[in-house]
């Protein structure tokens, strides 16, 4: 039986904490926030749940085997540190850390250590891009030529982290699991519109070299809220949609051809086709649930866990450097 301490009870703390006690072969017992009002509301929801507002507290208490953060960005380097160090497994909020060099460093000292280290990307857990996964292993789609996310609402400004950080892992995270061919480079470009000079609004662009694109539209200005992918192959399109209460995920049979006139080899000549839309059943587990049950595996059995930290690093390294694209114009970085 896994015992975990879980810091931050906020929006995503609330979750976690009920799906690590529904959890198999684990249970919370001590949940970590600075706000008595918080661990209150813990308290009330979940009477056999201890609380501390002392971080020191949680690490020293040798029953806690694993510690869960759902803390701000610029937190969870040194939070995840200071319980690798106090022999505790760690599974961190997304992104995986502020940088390159801090997730890197976590990763060789849980190496060293023999522990977890692990990345909440919820969506990899989602029937929906389980579906679409598997869809593509399949040939469903044929080659993939595109990767086109929108992820847009009004607010929340963050304090920390521009919207790029904010917004774009999750999709980042969906697009590496699956498209198995890396980037070499990428383009950024983004504004601010607060004082506070930390873009609300930005577009990224992934290159590869393949004829492969993919391309992210972050923004904390928009009058709407979407949630929207749209994958394209040769044979086949897929929209996906977490927005849509029920169904998400859309399967285009359009395409294209690209002919050349017998008479004048210089034209193309472009057939298009439009076909059935098929929308397939997906499952309705949910995400952190099977999430939760990764990592207690991974500690309890060994698995290999469906984000561990290098696959954290994976988006941490294209969030790094989309920031520096952004801050020198929407320069080329390579990866």
């Amino acid at each position: 039986m896994i015992q975990v301490g879980l810091v931050g009870y906020g929006y995503w703390g609330v979750n976690l904490l009920r799906n690590f006690m529904n959890a198999k072969e684990c249970t919370v017992k001590t949940v970590c926030d600075p706000r008595a009002e918080r661990l209150a509301v813990a308290r009330q929801s979940y009477p056999t749940v201890s609380g501390t507002h002392d971080y020191a507290d949680l690490l020293a208490d040798p029953a806690i085997d694993a510690v869960v953060l759902a803390t701000p960005v610029f937190s969870h380097y040194t939070l995840a540190k200071q319980a690798l160090l106090a022999g505790k497994h760690v599974l961190v909020e997304k992104p995986f850390t502020a940088s390159v060099a801090e997730a890197e460093e976590l990763i060789e000292l849980a190496a060293q250590r023999n522990l977890v280290v692990m990345v909440d990307h919820t969506f990899l857990y989602t029937g929906s891009v389980q579906k679409i996964k598997s869809l593509c292993e399949s040939g469903e789609f044929g080659k993939l030529q595109y990767f086109d996310s929108t992820r847009i609402n009004l607010g929340l400004f963050q304090s920390d982290v521009n919207v790029i950080w904010d917004l774009a892992p999750h999709d980042i995270s969906i697009l590496f699991h699956l498209v198995s061919e890396k980037p070499y480079s990428l383009t950024a470009t983004g504004k601010a519109h607060a004082i506070n000079s930390i873009e609300n609004i930005a577009y990224l662009t992934l290159h590869y070299q393949s004829d492969f694109i993919a391309h992210f539209t972050c923004s904390w200005i928009s009058p709407l809220k979407v949630r929207r992918i749209l994958i394209g192959g040769d044979r086949k399109m897929v929209l996906y949609d977490d927005v849509e209460p029920t169904d998400k995920i859309r399967i285009y049979d359009t395409g294209y051809q690209l002919n050349e006139s017998e008479q004048e080899k210089h034209r193309k000549q472009v057939d298009y086709r439009t076909g059935d839309v098929f929308i397939p059943k997906v499952s309705p587990k949910e995400a952190l649930a099977d999430m939760a049950a990764d990592f207690v595996g991974a500690i309890l059995h060994g698995q290999q866990p469906l984000v561990d930290g290098h696959k954290g690093l994976e988006v941490v390294r294209v969030l790094e450097a989309a920031e520096m694209s952004i801050k020198q114009n929407g320069k080329e970085i390579k990866l």
